[in-house]
């Protein structure tokens, strides 16, 4: 039986880990037709239970929570220690040094046991493939598993596991690149496809609902999405600067006074390839930082706290989709409505 999107309309607000996810934003955007998403990534079992009650105290409306799943440990030591010293110069500017290359707490159980005690009408997962025992654990509490893919062979691997729907995610995508079939390739990650060549691919090959992701900022590229087989259309970088997000006053700065000129694919932040303004930081480390999420994560973290706190843009990673220089300051459920006229007269 084909799955039904949980949603009345065809608008996905994205899961934005790091600070932009928030439950009121979350909440505006369902309440307002379309299908919020709560970041699950990078907050203790605690705090996403705290956020996820927060959510349903603020909405009966349908929302989703996405997980960073566990992918192979990669780093290598020498790498992580040779970045750390490149990095201990820009540290010193803020007082600080470049933290620890930790792989991270290994809490996954525990966030999925918070995750299933709520009613989220949707889990969507990232780095990996959903695994069959986790699709028939949310499947118990009668949500839909939603994978995400960055190409054809993982498409098919989400949906061997049981997947409902799947957010295929082009490279004009923002933030993180969902990809978790080899991506050491390159500084930036190998190669990615365009959003409507991967999503015209990935429909060809699976038959479960797709969700389109990547540079989609309009009700015009809502429109494209679903004229080439999507079910709806994921949204991130449009969100960024709606009021109830928690973006960065750095953030929000650097994306609505144009600075930057365009976006960079870059592991220099993360470890992981990921879409952000091509800051001095991104530019400077982009060829030769080394892959290796979360250990990178945690090296450049207390750098880019300090230069957020310090009001600097040159340095923290500034996520943004290609389609960045169309983003507004606005409630969410403005910017939903906002999209809806616009596929009205699309």
């Amino acid at each position: 039986m084909t799955a039904v999107f949980p949603a009345r309309l065809p608008v996905v607000c994205a899961p934005m880990a790091g600070g932009p996810s928030t439950p009121a934003l979350t909440a505006a955007v369902s309440d307002a037709g379309g299908l919020g998403f709560l970041a699950g990534a990078l907050l203790s079992p605690e705090a996403l239970d705290g956020r996820l009650s927060e959510i349903e105290s603020l909405t009966s409306s349908p929302y989703g929570v996405n997980l960073f799943l566990p992918s192979e440990h990669i780093a290598v030591a020498d790498e992580m220690e040779s970045y750390r010293a490149a990095l201990a110069p820009i540290a010193a500017e803020f007082g600080v040094e470049p933290g620890p290359a930790t792989p991270g707490p290994d809490d996954i159980d525990a966030v999925i046991d918070v995750v299933l005690a709520h009613r989220p009408a949707a889990v969507s997962v990232t780095f990996g493939r959903p695994g069959a025992e986790l699709t028939a654990r949310v499947h118990e509490i009668g949500a839909l598993m939603i994978g995400t893919v960055t190409s054809v062979d993982e498409a098919r691997e989400a949906v061997e596991d049981g997947a409902d729907m799947l957010v295929v995610q082009g490279s004009e995508a923002g933030g993180h690149r969902g990809v978790f079939i080899d991506d050491t390739s390159s500084p930036r990650g190998g190669d990615a496809m365009s959003l409507p060549s991967l999503l015209l691919a990935v429909g060809l090959s699976v038959d479960v609902p797709l969700i389109a992701a990547g540079g989609i900022m309009d009700g015009s590229g809502v429109v494209a999405a679903l004229g080439l087989g999507a079910v709806a259309a994921q949204m991130g970088t449009a969100f960024l600067c709606s009021d109830e997000a928690g973006t960065s006053a750095v953030h929000r700065a650097a994306l609505l006074d144009r600075r930057y000129r365009r976006t960079v694919v870059t592991r220099a932040f993360s470890g992981r390839p990921a879409r952000g303004l091509e800051n001095e930081f991104a530019a400077q480390f982009t060829a030769s930082a080394p892959a290796g999420y979360p250990d990178v994560n945690a090296i450049t973290g207390p750098i880019r706290t300090a230069a957020t706190a310090a009001g600097r843009a040159d340095v923290p990673n500034l996520w943004a989709g290609t389609g960045w220089r169309s983003v507004t300051a606005a409630p969410a459920a403005d910017i939903v409505a906002r999209i809806v006229a616009e596929m009205e007269t699309a």
